[in-house]
C-alpha cells in the first residue's frame, strides 16, 4: 500500500528553520518525482519544490529559492523539505506527494501530475 507521512511542522518564529520529512513506504520513492506543496489559509495549493533522481533536477518556486532545500534519501525512503529564514508568510500545511507509473513522464518533475498524497503538516511562524 502506497503510504506518505509527513512530519517535522509546529511553531517557529521569523528567522528561524525548520525541516520537515516525508517518509514513504509501499513503493521506492528513487523512481519517483517528489514534490513538497502547500497551502495557506484561504490560499490556493501552491509547488513548492520538487526533485526526482530520473531527470537529476530539483525545483524551487520563486518564494522560497535560496531558504528552501529539498534532499532525498534513497536508503530511508524519505524526503527531506529543510526550510531555513522563515517568514509568517511560509504558514501553511505542508505536504509531500509523488507521480506514479501511469504517467507519460513518471519521474519528472512537474507539479500537475502528482497522484500519491500525503495528510499534511502544519507550520506556522510567528513570534
Amino acid at each position: 500500500q502506497v503510504q506518505l507521512v509527513e512530519s517535522g511542522g509546529g511553531l517557529v518564529q521569523p528567522g528561524g528553520s525548520l525541516r520537515l520529512s516525508c517518509a514513504a513506504s509501499g513503493f521506492s520513492l528513487r523512481y519517483y518525482a517528489i514534490a513538497w506543496f502547500r497551502q495557506a489559509p484561504g490560499k490556493e495549493r501552491e509547488g513548492v519544490s520538487c526533485t526526482s533522481n530520473n531527470d537529476g533536477g530539483t525545483y524551487y518556486a520563486d518564494s522560497v529559492k535560496g531558504r528552501f532545500t529539498i534532499s532525498l534519501d534513497n536508503a530511508k525512503n524519505t524526503v527531506y523539505l529543510e526550510m531555513n529564514s522563515l517568514r509568517p508568510e511560509d504558514t501553511a500545511v505542508y505536504t509531500c506527494a509523488t507521480d506514479s507509473p501511469e504517467r507519460p513522464l513518471w519521474g519528472t518533475c512537474k507539479f500537475d501530475d502528482m497522484d500519491y498524497w500525503g495528510k499534511g503538516t502544519l507550520v506556522t511562524v510567528s513570534s
